[in-house]
């Protein structure tokens, strides 16, 4: 169904405020939504499905109408060419000079359009993932995975309920739901329903989250107990993911440079009933608060401030807030959390560095050039963590790379890091300079950075 005169001039509204880009979408439909009150829940969900598909569309229809286009041109591309509207439909809302626009595009033929297009990322994306030595079809492939919208996950709260338990719940109340394929956690559900209200969230029973995520925070391989630090908790749903892990117990430090995100995570910790949290506002990632913890954590969750281009089906306009200027800024940040987060994982402790992101110069290459100069720290096979768990998750190599193409999931990279004792450390420095006859200055370089780490 086309939409209503209401509808298509909101829809019109919220392109102009975002197209922009100089706030995030979801903002601005927030904003949208509370001076536009009379809106109905059916109102809202349908403009945000219409204004999220045009973003996702975005490279394709400035293909058809032009770069400079607009607002009111590129959402007629996206009508014509897209939902391939017949003109008698379109004929509601656009002059009889765009109509004969409309039937022009009609005839456009995507296939002739360069692969930027065909797969929905901006030129700069496409470059750095052939730069990596991504071939035109995986390129054009994640590409078509990451421009469909995302399914609803929620993960159920261990500490109030039982995965099975919810899920024959929700069937009872009508909901499509199913488990997810490997989250023990994980349940998806079918459509877009609205959950703020549903009694099950607001009694704690479950969280809304990506499967992906949910799996980031199994890796952290946390028990009860234990003491654990969210480097960089934002909101908190991994967070309440490892505290459920832990049932509670030990003690879970919630650490993030924004209060804001800070005192979003309030509500959500009581919801779920955890009382083992310890949220703290840090200055910087060098903070003197951390230093206190130094040596003392069994497991450090690091899910870094990154580009966020994993979550293009939810966050389509991220493609266009970001640059590879803005990814080098975030390099640079995101090596110096690494270093700084590995300083509080105690000898046999876990440290976890994940983001949402797809590009390997947030993702690996930040791993090995942090690993070059911490010989204390070895990486652990991610699949060897997941059969342990009887998790059997399709995975290329050690660390976790989800796509939606190959997972159903957002785009995910996780490496799971151990630190090791000095002993082990010298044994690898002796073994290594017997083998090659290193020169002793340069392996003794290697010990004592690895010494300086633990002090």
């Amino acid at each position: 169904m086309l939409l209503t005169s209401v509808q298509f001039n909101a829809v019109l509204d919220a392109l102009e405020q975002i197209l922009p880009f100089t706030a995030p979408a979801d903002v601005c439909m927030s904003r949208l939504f509370r001076e536009h009150k009379k809106l109905g829940a059916r109102d809202r969900s349908i403009i945000a499905e219409t204004v999220f598909g045009v973003l996702r569309a975005l490279p394709k229809l400035k293909w058809i109408a032009g770069e400079y286009a607009g607002a009111r041109l590129w959402l007629l591309a996206w009508h014509s060419a897209v939902e391939k509207r017949t003109l008698k439909e379109l004929a509601t809302f656009y002059r009889e000079d765009q109509l004969e626009l409309a039937k022009e595009w009609k005839a456009k033929n995507l296939a002739d359009a360069p692969l930027a297009v065909r797969a929905g990322f901006p030129q700069w994306i496409v470059d750095a993932l052939f730069a990596e030595g991504r071939s035109e079809a995986e390129v054009l492939e994640l590409g078509l995975g990451l421009g469909q919208p995302a399914p609803l996950d929620l993960r159920a709260n261990l500490l109030k309920t039982k995965r099975d338990a919810l899920l024959e719940q929700l069937r009872a109340e009508h909901f499509q739901a199913e488990p997810t394929p490997y989250s023990p956690w994980g349940i998806r559900l079918g459509g877009k329903p609205a959950l703020s209200r549903h009694p099950g969230f607001l009694g704690g029973l479950y969280e809304v989250q990506d499967e992906g995520s949910q799996l980031l925070t199994l890796l952290a391989g946390v028990r009860r107990g234990q003491m654990v630090t969210d480097f960089c908790a934002g909101a908190g749903g991994k967070t309440l993911a490892l505290g459920a892990q832990m049932q509670s117990t030990g003690r879970l430090y919630a650490f993030d440079v924004s209060e804001k995100r800070l005192a979003n995570l309030k509500p959500r910790l009581a919801r779920s009933g955890l009382s083992n949290v310890q949220s703290q506002l840090i200055a910087s990632e060098n903070d003197q608060k951390i230093k206190r913890l130094a040596g003392k954590m069994d497991a450090v969750l690091v899910d870094a401030p990154c580009s966020g281009l994993g979550t293009l089906r939810r966050n389509p306009d991220l493609k266009y807030r970001q640059s590879l200027a803005s990814v080098a800024e975030l390099n640079a940040k995101q090596a110096s959390i690494l270093a700084s987060a590995a300083r509080l994982v105690k000898t046999g402790g876990r440290l976890v560095y994940a983001t949402c992101s797809i590009l390997e110069a947030e993702n690996g290459v930040i791993v090995d050039t942090f690993l070059a100069t911490h010989p204390e720290f070895e990486r652990v096979d991610v699949r060897t963590l997941l059969a342990k768990e009887k998790i059997d998750l399709p995975l290329d190599g050690p660390d976790l790379r989800m796509t939606p193409v190959k997972h159903g999931t957002d785009g995910f990279y996780a490496a799971v890091l151990q630190r090791r004792t000095l002993a082990a450390v010298a044994e690898e420095v002796e073994a290594a300079q017997a083998d090659t006859g290193a020169d002793n200055e340069g392996q003794a370089e290697i010990a004592a950075a690895a010494a300086a780490s633990e002090s």
